[in-house]
């Protein structure tokens, strides 16, 4: 029987979760049966069926009063604004998809549970380590996912692109020190037009117009993946005027002597067989459009791998924002359900677990 999957917030990542699901090779496994988003029903089928970004979606998609219907199944949507306004229980899911970026804090996620979702699969980091069960980039650290818990984010989608290339560089070569420099394409959180948007006075800028600099979390969520690093990394983030798929450039200090053949050389290798599908590596003269819908982690752009003496190096990644993350979803989603216990014979909640 299909696993029961509802999704809250059908924003961009949540559409792209629904139509990533739609399009992977475990879709037959799967079903969303619930929405809940505050926008109206005619909008939601609308921006479903049309997307500027990923073109049309690839089946058929109707709405009629009350429901959403991708190649006929019915997906009921609800328009609340609080957790405990759904009915979860009721809609008999197995795992809450929450897509709204609104709720980071275990207080604020135990309210989903405490309305009926038994499981909640975050689509950005907690607060804190301690505000979720688990914080996951999937080909790291994944493995260590062992069902019982209930509340897994998938970190960022900067966390996503780099932390599995930092690994693989400090497992060969020794990261001394890493500054992160995201170039960031356009997101929901600025204007079009100067406007009163974002207490972050740069948000207030259009967002077509300028390249921004913006806060950023990075370093953070690198550190709470690679704890080794802690202390040596540092990040930026710069909000570009495009539509989709960013880059990120890492600057390092190795350990190791290191040359720029040596490096391309070790990351192609990671890209070929220590991560294929999440790593991939190109040489060619790529523009950012051209990894729109790519569904890796990262590319690695080798043509612009530069080293600087014998230790100093920069290494470009490209990643589409949007889909690369739905992809490792998708994939963390996919691994934790393999995994989850018999609700009769074990509880779900570790920390209860750990207090027998």
């Amino acid at each position: 029987m299909p696993l029961r999957i509802a999704i809250n917030g059908y924003g961009r990542i949540g559409r792209c979760f629904l139509r990533a699901l739609h399009e992977s090779a475990h879709r037959a496994r799967y079903r969303v049966v619930a929405i809940n988003e505050p926008a109206d029903l005619a909008s939601i089928e609308y921006l479903t069926r049309f997307d500027s970004t990923h073109g049309r979606f690839p089946g058929t998609v109707e709405a009629d009063a009350t429901q959403l219907r991708i190649d006929g199944e019915a997906i009921a949507i609800s328009h609340a604004d609080c957790p405990e306004d759904v009915d979860w229980a009721a809609l008999d899911i197995d795992v809450l998809v929450e897509c709204s970026g609104r709720y980071s804090s275990r207080a604020e996620l135990q309210r989903f549970i405490d309305a009926g979702c038994p499981r909640v699969l975050l689509s950005q980091p907690g607060n804190s380590a301690e505000d979720v069960d688990a914080t996951v980039v999937y080909g790291i650290n994944h493995a260590a996912l062992d069902g019982r818990e209930r509340l897994v984010s998938n970190a960022s989608c900067t966390t996503n692109a780099v932390v599995p290339v930092l690994a693989v560089l400090d497992r060969h070569f020794g990261v001394d020190h890493a500054l992160l420099t995201t170039l960031h394409s356009v997101m929901n959180d600025q204007p079009l037009i100067d406007g009163y948007h974002h207490t972050d006075l740069r948000r207030t800028r259009s967002a077509m117009q300028s390249i921004i600099p913006v806060a950023t979390g990075l370093a953070r969520g690198v550190e709470r993946l690679l704890p080794q690093l802690a202390g040596r990394v540092q990040a930026k983030a710069i909000r570009v005027p495009t539509l989709n798929v960013s880059a990120i450039e890492l600057t390092l200090t190795l350990r190791q002597p290191v040359s720029r053949a040596a490096l391309n050389a070790c990351l192609a290798e990671a890209a070929r067989a220590g991560l294929p599908g999440l790593l991939a590596y190109t040489e060619r003269e790529h523009a950012s459009v051209d990894f729109n819908h790519d569904p890796h982690s990262a590319v690695i752009d080798g043509g612009q791998t530069r080293v600087s003496g014998d230790a100093l190096a920069s290494v470009l990644l490209w990643f589409d924002n949007e889909w690369g993350f739905a992809s490792r979803m998708v994939d963390v989603l996919h691994h934790w359900h393999q995994h989850w216990p018999d609700p009769a014979s074990q509880s779900l909640d570790p920390v209860q677990e750990r207090l027998k």
